[in-house]
């Protein structure tokens, strides 16, 4: 064998191996930064922005922690009952132990009748937890009844580190999810008409059982009102969780939807984070 040959052969290989090493690194880094995303300053205790039309991390941080999410529970709790419910427009009796549910409500009252639809706006727009205490009764036939289907929905949205013990996000030691999990459930909601249209409005009135005149439901996401093709999502707030946001946006045919848990300045820090996100 020629010297001439013998450097032939060696660099054949040496580019061969490189190209095998490419093959099996590459990928795996690009996985990698999907799975964790770009970590980022935030306010946040943990958050996570995912690109809304693919449902892929952008940025994150602590996203895996699990905590508390407050009402933003209910966002599970809508798009299950959608999921298992079409009498929508049906009234029903409000459950006795829906009435005078602590927190956030629309003072729902015994006997009244409601439809599940109102009830879904009443939970979304104006955070009742005495709506999300009806509506799993009336879907679920129990409160426990409906927490096995929400734990059901958040496992088919690809939330692995979530537990729920209850609709509305009350305080509870095993209740908890993380800012990926609140994202996944929350791109999977986004793909069903009805829920987009729910959190996407600003308000929503209904006859108001026994009265003469309308019950009105403005809605409390300043998303919707300040930020530039803002629609949706949901709110949230107890003393253990501090203030909570999932907010989405779609400019241009381009949507993000970005989670913030423990976050005092919730509205801004999602207004600059998808800003960032639509800035790229």
């Amino acid at each position: 064998m020629t010297k001439k040959t013998f450097k032939k052969i060696i660099t054949t290989v040496v580019v061969s191996m490189c190209a095998v090493l490419c093959c099996a690194f590459t990928p795996v880094d690009e996985v990698a930064a999907t799975v964790r995303g770009t970590e980022v300053n935030s306010s946040a205790t943990s958050m996570a922005l995912v690109d809304g039309d693919t449902g892929k991390l952008i940025y994150s941080k602590n996203c895996d922690v699990k905590r508390e999410p407050a009402s933003t529970t209910k966002i599970c709790t809508a798009i299950t009952v959608i999921e298992n419910h079409t009498l929508l427009d049906i009234p029903v009796p409000i459950p006795d132990k829906a009435v005078g549910v602590e927190g956030s409500s629309l003072y729902l009252q015994k006997g009244e009748m409601m439809t599940v639809r109102d009830l879904l706006y009443g939970l979304m727009l104006q955070s009742g937890n005495d709506c999300a205490t009806a509506l799993a009764i009336i879907v679920g036939g129990s409160v426990d009844g409906f927490v096995k289907l929400m734990n059901e929905t958040a496992q088919k949205a690809g939330a692995t580190n979530t537990n729920f013990v209850n609709p509305h996000g009350l305080h509870h030691e095993d209740h908890y999810t993380t800012a990926r999990d609140l994202c996944a459930i929350s791109y999977y909601a986004m793909q069903n008409d009805l829920f987009r249209e729910i959190v996407s409005a600003k308000r929503h009135s209904t006859p108001y059982h026994n009265h003469d005149y309308n019950r009105n439901f403005p809605n409390k996401n300043k998303i919707l009102f300040n930020y530039d093709g803002g629609n949706g999502i949901k709110t949230g707030y107890t003393r253990h969780s501090g203030r909570c946001l999932v907010s989405s946006a779609t400019r241009d045919g381009k949507t993000y939807i970005c989670t913030v848990l423990n976050c005092y300045d919730m509205f801004e820090e999602c207004m600059r984070l998808m800003d960032m996100a639509f800035a790229r």
